[in-house]
């Protein structure tokens, strides 16, 4: 993943100023600072769910599409493990999760599988009948990541992971998202000003009202 050269505007606020870094592949990258300081909107930019102002960024060597025609991106790409895990709240677990596949052609079966596995992976498969409201805050983050893994991404985008939990099972939740990523391969990104993130991550960088700190562990340009 490659980000060069990146500048977001939200009308007279500026969110990101001239950010470039780099993640390998496989890589768990920490991005870290107080809130305000452009993370979200990073990654939001790298998933494509908002484009920049300026620069470009690419993931896999392909620089990613414009928010209209990344369907597909994300869908093959890119997965997304959100602060509230934006669960519907009238779908069981193993439902929620192959909400993640209804648009890829797998077959109903194969879903049930896929969703079933992973599941048993975050350490859900009691609870693979439970609807949200069932579950508490650390399993329903735990159903939200096994619906990121859902399509295999080669990149996972995590934003405030566990900032609606409690120590533990924020804890508990950077143990699962690092171990996916040492199974999967695929590259980790987490934006997050829980200081238990850091300590984890292969590198760390910090953004600073919209830019990065030279402090940090970024490759800058």
């Amino acid at each position: 993943m490659i980000v060069k050269d990146v500048a977001k505007n939200y009308g007279p606020i500026t969110a990101l100023r001239g950010v470039s870094l780099t993640a390998s592949e496989g890589e768990f990258l920490a991005v870290t600072g107080p809130s305000g300081s452009g993370k979200s909107t990073l990654l939001n930019l790298i998933g494509t769910l908002d484009r920049p102002d300026s620069g470009t960024i690419s993931v896999g060597g392909k620089p990613v599409p414009p928010p209209r025609e990344a369907v597909e991106f994300r869908r093959r790409l890119v997965g997304f493990v959100f602060q509230d895990h934006l669960l519907l709240p009238y779908l069981s677990a193993q439902s929620n999760v192959e909400t993640a596949l209804l648009a890829t052609g797998v077959a109903r079966r194969e879903r049930a599988l896929r969703a079933g596995d992973l599941l048993d992976e975050v350490g859900l498969s009691d609870r693979v009948r439970h609807l949200p409201s069932q579950l508490s805050a650390g399993e329903r983050q735990r159903v939200a990541i096994a619906r990121a893994l859902a399509n295999a991404p080669r990149l996972l985008l995590a934003d405030e992971p566990t900032g609606a939990l409690d120590s533990a099972a924020g804890d508990r939740v950077l143990d699962l998202l690092a171990a996916m990523r040492d199974r999967h391969g695929m590259t980790l990104i987490i934006a997050s000003h829980d200081p238990a993130v850091p300590a984890r991550a292969d590198r760390v960088t910090t953004l600073i009202d919209g830019r990065l700190s030279r402090a940090s562990g970024a490759q800058l340009s």
